[in-house]
């Protein structure tokens, strides 16, 4: 009788410890438990195009060698992965290269095979326009291409630039092989349906 007063006396603790533990996770529900927030481990297709301050038009380009250009037209080069690490932070992927778009304490941009977290993740801002910012997460510079023939120049003065974001084309399906269409009889032929294997000698039948 003693022992279950005992149990009795330990469940009464553990109820109204139960419920404030229940009370406490549904005010504070889970990170990126949001909709409208952008969950870790999303990916996107994009090509970032940019207008802002260049000379041409210009889609940003990560080349197998590690440079980051501006290209005027679409190219494999310029199809770039974008990957949610947490909410308002993404990695930028080069599709084709596999390189990661990364910036220096100087604000270059460059291609790397390696994924560096303190030089490749960069905020992404959502303008009204359609248009994003992107900046980095780490040391706050914004993302801006390089304009054509400036070799000196100052990124902070210069201000983020603005990128559209533009889908990724689906990739084309394979072709199906193709089927030849038969070949019309020989109606002057014995043979029109070429129903008899030609063989390697000929039938003295024909020969008369």
């Amino acid at each position: 009788m003693g022992s279950d007063k005992v149990r009795f006396q330990h469940l009464g603790w553990w109820v109204p410890a139960l419920a404030i533990l229940l009370e406490a996770c549904q005010a504070h529900p889970l990170p990126d438990s949001n909709p409208l927030l952008q969950f870790g481990g999303q990916v996107r297709q994009w090509y970032l195009y940019t207008d802002d301050a260049q000379e041409t038009e210009a889609h940003l380009e990560i080349r197998a060698d590690g440079t980051v250009v501006g290209a005027a037209l679409r190219s494999p080069e310029s199809l770039l992965e974008l990957k949610a690490l947490k909410p308002g932070v993404i990695q930028i992927l080069g599709v084709k290269t596999s390189r990661f778009l990364c910036q220096g304490p100087d604000g270059t941009l460059y291609g790397s095979l390696h994924f560096d977290p303190a030089a490749c993740s960069f905020r992404e801002l959502l303008l009204e326009d359609g248009y994003n910012i992107y900046q980095s997460e780490a040391q706050g510079l914004p993302l801006r291409l390089t304009p054509h023939n400036s070799p000196s120049w100052d990124l902070a003065s210069q201000g983020p630039a603005r990128f559209l974001p533009l889908p990724g084309l689906p990739p084309v399906p394979p072709e199906p092989p193709r089927v030849l269409a038969p070949e019309p009889p020989n109606v002057g032929s014995s043979d029109p349906l070429s129903m008899v294997w030609p063989s390697q000698g000929q039938s003295p039948s024909y020969t008369s």
